[in-house]
């Protein structure tokens, strides 16, 4: 034991004895000695190196089990390699909890104007067809009126009355396409009524 650690070895069992003679009367002079020596164990406390602390709570919870069965154990961590983007935090969260409707107004109109006709197939009237379009045509013109930044707005707006003729062609020929549906079959007093079997 070195010269340093064995004084301090001492006043710490110095220590402890005027601890348990606390209540036997000590003197003033062996109480300061008592705070000095406990205000010294406290100081070296506070010194232990961070890394050693670190390293003894990373030991103790390996030892724990919880490291085990994380998530990317084995596997590359994603976006390692690409270049630092500001908003990546932001961009995770939309991804991972499948959030949309959010985002610039131009980029959330450009892929609903890449799904409008879809969206008018599930349509049944040719009013419900002109409310979408006015809707959308709409939001168009008030995003390409606002000037808060972001990408520019390319999508254009939809000719109400050329959309209309084409919701009508798209659904003739989806008519014409399906097989005709079959005859209903009747049942045994309809049939001996009318005399076919």
């Amino acid at each position: 034991m070195s010269g340093g650690a064995g004084y301090f070895r001492r006043r710490l069992e110095r220590a402890a004895e005027l601890r348990s003679y606390r209540g036997a009367g000590i003197s003033a002079e062996e109480e300061a000695e008592l705070e000095a020596a406990e205000a010294k164990e406290r100081e070296k406390r506070k010194k232990v190196d961070d890394a050693r602390r670190v390293e003894y709570l990373i030991r103790d919870a390996m030892a724990q089990g919880k490291f085990d069965n994380l998530k990317y154990a084995g596997k590359p961590i994603p976006g390692l390699g690409e270049p630092y983007d500001p908003d990546w935090w932001v961009k995770g969260l939309i991804q991972r909890e499948n959030i949309s409707g959010l985002g610039p107004k131009a980029i959330l109109l450009r892929t609903e104007d890449a799904e409008l006709d879809g969206r008018l197939d599930a349509l049944f009237t040719e009013k419900q067809v002109r409310d979408m379009l006015a809707n959308f045509n709409a939001r168009v013109i008030d995003a390409r009126r606002q000037l808060q930044g972001g990408p520019p707005v390319i999508t254009k707006t939809r000719d109400v009355d050329a959309e209309v003729a084409r919701w009508n062609e798209r659904r003739a020929a989806r008519a014409q396409a399906a097989p005709p549906e079959p005859e209903p079959k009747r049942s045994w007093w309809q049939r001996l009524w009318r005399g076919t079997t």
